[in-house]
């Protein structure tokens, strides 16, 4: 359970109201979703295409962000590792 970052109280006359602060986070990361490559069909852990039922090998696999209600912009491994500037790891 969080922690309040403070806690005081109001009061109005003969009111007292007692009130807890709380830090409030937002998730700012981006999340890919696997792919099958060409077809842009989602990918489960089980690397299994979800429309086809049909296994799928890792090599066909590439990262994909959903821009739209099915619809995707893949991102490949060399691309993601410029954009990090070859360290492979987020700035």
């Amino acid at each position: 359970m969080a922690r309040p970052v403070w806690r005081g109280v109001i009061t109005f006359g003969l009111v007292t109201v007692p009130v807890r602060m709380y830090a409030a986070t937002e998730d700012h990361t981006t999340h890919f979703h696997q792919l099958q490559r060409g077809t842009n069909d989602r990918v489960r852990n089980k690397r299994v295409n979800e429309r086809t039922g049909k296994d799928v090998e890792y090599d066909d696999i590439v990262k994909g962000y959903e821009v739209a209600d099915g619809e995707y912009v893949t991102v490949e491994r060399e691309q993601l590792l410029e954009a990090l500037g070859g360290s492979g790891k987020a700035a």
